[in-house]
């Protein structure tokens, strides 16, 4: 017996409230396991990321297209430069998104992105990101931001990636807190006190 003590609603309401404290628990760890295991095996459209691009280009040519969102509470524009860019698996390719801040302070964002089939995640690797660290847009302030990346040549040796002739890399921005030393920067002076006489 679990709770041997109790009796009756006693004992199933501490038993209930154990099984909601153990749920939350298992959620809490669950989103970081999920996030390392997607990372690690490309599941659920997580790309890879590598040093450098394979030595092995192959002949097959896969098309690779640009998304962009934003998170409701973003206030920025992003958009890719280019929407489709035709490469050979193997190939580094080159791409640039464009984001714009169109407010009149400083704003951080973060950008999540994944890619289209979810097949693909595994073998779609990138060199380079935006993505890989946080972006801070000053007032009005307009950059492009590069992606490098390839197909790994791999993708023709699976059972369901190499059918895959088309691959989606979509991006989503999220507004994140300034970082400390831009955040000190943001702060309104303080009153100057003048002496009187």
């Amino acid at each position: 017996m679990i709770f041997p003590r109790l009796q009756g609603k006693n004992r199933t309401l501490v038993q209930l409230v154990a099984v909601v404290v153990t749920m939350t628990s298992l959620s809490f760890a669950a989103v970081p396991f999920y996030s390392w295991f997607c990372a690690v095996t490309g599941y659920g459209g997580t790309p890879q990321r590598a040093e450098a691009a394979p030595d092995r280009i192959l002949d097959q040519v896969v098309k690779i297209r640009f998304d962009a969102s934003v998170d409701q509470n973003m206030p920025w524009s992003f958009k890719p430069v280019v929407r489709t860019m035709d490469l050979r698996i193997g190939e580094t390719g080159l791409a640039f998104y464009e984001a714009h801040n169109p407010t009149d302070r400083v704003i951080a964002g973060t950008a999540s992105f994944n890619v289209f089939p979810d097949t693909a995640g595994g073998y779609f690797t990138k060199i380079d990101c935006f993505c890989f660290s946080e972006q801070v847009l000053q007032p009005g302030e307009t950059v492009q931001m590069p992606v490098s990346f390839f197909v790994d040549p791999a993708i023709v040796d699976d059972p369901d990636g190499k059918f895959v002739h088309e691959i989606t890399l979509s991006y989503t921005f999220h507004q994140t807190p300034l970082p400390e030393d831009q955040a000190a920067l943001e702060q309104p002076a303080a009153p100057v006190a003048t002496a009187t006489n």
